[in-house]
């Protein structure tokens, strides 16, 4: 297949363009500046350095857009939320014109979104059904979601991954919640009742890959692991991984004044499932947290099947 990807050099898009390559398929990323991108990814990647030049996209089988300012690391400022929400409407929006302007369009749009859409909500289980709080995650992923479906046609099917935390030795969200255990300094944040909705970073790209080959998935997904667990069952899981000690509980107001309004991130949680995903027999690799830690931080290795009946091999295939 030929895809075209943006979001190329992320934790999630590096994963995946190494697959989809060695897997044989022809990868086109967006990318300004390919030659450090280059040194990232596959060097049988190719680059293209501007989307507004493009009058179409004829050609491309598979659109997959993982762009985005990464939402950790900065506090909201008005700004910030400026860059986080243009960063991924723009670009979208300029998707979405390329696909409707293509005399032959890609079979299968799949964009970014994220669990943050349904807001703060506790302990309630959450499926891709499920309400939401108005609060800016949600406000940013909906009109980020608005924006790809419009590209929806009987000719092109559209499929958002509302993401969880993504899991992975590379980087990320687990990087950070490590460093404080391997200083000896391991904490609960906030209450800990909070849950996280955690993916493994294999069953991520194999979930967007089994996502572009399934021809009846459509709609939203949450690609988040069917077993999400409360901070404080995450931090002791990681506490027994790693043999270090869980001591301190990192009160929800210090976070919030380290963070500002970000630490929603952390401090409030989604217990979200992957029902759609699920009903299309999707197999995870990793189910369950311990198994997922297991074989990022001590390289323990799962043979479970790595994607669904009849798909291609995952990330490690």
């Amino acid at each position: 297949m030929h895809i075209f990807i943006t979001g190329g050099t992320g934790l999630i898009g590096t994963a995946l363009i190494k697959t989809l390559i060695r897997q044989g398929h022809d990868v086109m990323v967006l990318s300004r500046n390919p030659l450090k991108a280059e040194k990232k990814l596959d060097k049988q990647a190719k680059f293209c350095t501007s989307i507004q030049a493009m009058k179409s996209l004829d050609g491309y089988d598979a659109v997959i857009n993982l762009a985005g300012e990464p939402i950790i690391g900065k506090r909201w400022t008005k700004k910030q939320k400026e860059r986080l929400c243009n960063s991924r409407w723009s670009i979208t929006r300029r998707l979405t014109e390329l696909i409707k302007a293509s005399d032959i369009p890609p079979k299968v749009f799949i964009s970014g979104s994220a669990i943050g859409y349904y807001g703060a909500q506790d302990n309630s289980i959450l499926t891709e059904k499920s309400g939401f709080n108005d609060e800016f995650t949600h406000r940013l992923c909906k009109k980020w979601e608005e924006l790809a479906l419009a590209a929806q046609s009987n000719r092109t099917r559209v499929c958002i991954s509302r993401t969880g935390v993504v899991l992975s030795k590379e980087g990320g969200m687990l990087s950070i919640l490590t460093l404080p255990f391997r200083l000896g300094l391991g904490c609960t944040l906030g209450k800990g009742t909070q849950y996280i909705s955690w993916i493994h970073i294999q069953d991520m790209v194999n979930a967007i890959i089994y996502l572009m080959d399934m021809p009846e998935a459509r709609g939203i997904f949450n690609l988040t692991a069917p077993n999400p667990v409360t901070n404080k069952r995450f931090s002791n899981i990681l506490s027994a991984t790693l043999y270090r000690p869980r001591i301190f509980r990192m009160p929800a107001f210090i976070m919030k004044l380290v963070m500002g309004e970000a630490a929603t991130m952390v401090v409030d949680g989604q217990r979200a499932i992957p029902q759609h995903l699920t009903d299309l027999h999707y197999r995870f690799t990793f189910e369950h947290l311990d198994e997922a830690l297991s074989a990022l931080l001590k390289g323990r290795k799962y043979k479970k099947q790595l994607v669904g009946s009849g798909s291609p091999k995952g990330i490690n295939g």
